[in-house]
């Protein structure tokens, strides 16, 4: 076997390893929710993925990749190496093992769980939350988590029956945002609810048959407060408890003739009218604290 590239730390010192590799069966076992949740690791796929989570201190526990992708990322090793982190070679058919896509990118981080528990996040003060609720496509929830990350969200709560955020899918979908962002899970929404209404966030529901228009919201200064989104599933919506719990519940106005937004699209706007508000609070802001009516 050649020499590793200078800075890389390489374990697989008898040639790279195979899919039957005790080291890449244990990783291919965190494709599983179960695996994941016994032993508190995950895997990140792709070079952007594994980017972001390198610059999370603490979070990779490995990097696998094949002999060509070392060397295409050759950036990506070396910054392992420097956290002493063990980079093990793999075959590509260890690789496809390891991966969930049809086209790997070739390397792959083992990473542990960035859970922070919600008080914590909540003590960081943000001003923008999102909360998704019952929501089961890990498309969807990758894709909202990305989005709130974009819209500068302080936190992201996986609340209830939802999704796992370190699905395999859901991290793709993310593109890197989930290490940028606090991911809370949570079992019980309404406590969700009451906790950021005690830390002096205005909880708003997501619905098409809500009784406040985001337009008009915008437009009278409401969602200038630090605020919690409610998102819920795209087939079945909010649960009609956790809707009446909320201190709004909000519609996205519809201008053409299209049934309705999907889940995505719908949280990228109400999310962004928060961020422009937030930024630019205007004279008549609301008051945290207070209903939206």
């Amino acid at each position: 076997m050649q020499s590793p590239p200078r800075g890389r730390r390489l374990d697989a010192v008898t040639g790279p390893f195979t899919p039957r590799t005790p080291r890449v069966v244990a990783a291919r076992r965190l494709h599983r929710r179960r695996d994941r949740d016994a032993t508190g690791r995950f895997l990140a796929e792709g070079p952007q993925a594994v980017r972001e989570a390198l610059d999370r201190t603490g979070t990779v526990v490995e990097l696998f990749g094949t002999p060509a992708a070392l060397d295409r990322y050759a950036d990506l090793a070396a910054g392992a190496a420097r956290a002493d982190l063990p980079v093990s070679e793999v075959t590509d058919e260890a690789l496809a093992a390891l991966t969930e896509t049809v086209t790997p990118q070739g390397v792959v981080a083992v990473c542990r769980h960035l859970d922070v528990p919600l008080d914590a996040a909540l003590a960081r003060g943000p001003r923008l939350v999102a909360v998704l609720a019952g929501i089961r496509d890990p498309g969807n929830a990758g894709t909202v988590l990305r989005t709130a990350d974009a819209a500068g969200a302080g936190a992201v709560v996986f609340a209830g029956d939802t999704v796992d955020p370190y699905n395999g899918k859901c991290v793709r979908a993310s593109a890197g945002s989930l290490f940028h962002v606090d991911v809370v899970r949570a079992a019980d929404p309404q406590a969700v609810v009451d906790a950021l209404r005690a830390a002096g966030l205005t909880v708003l529901a997501t619905t098409g048959y809500g009784d406040s228009d985001l337009d008009d919201l915008a437009d009278r200064g409401r969602l200038a407060a630090p605020t919690g989104w409610l998102f819920g599933a795209e087939a079945h919506g909010l649960p009609g408890e956790l809707t009446a719990a909320a201190d709004a519940r909000v519609r996205v106005p519809l201008h053409g003739r299209a049934e309705s937004l999907n889940l995505a699209a719908a949280a990228a706007v109400c999310l962004y009218a928060s961020a422009r508000a937030l930024r630019r609070p205007r004279s008549g802001a609301h008051p945290a604290g207070e209903p939206v009516t």
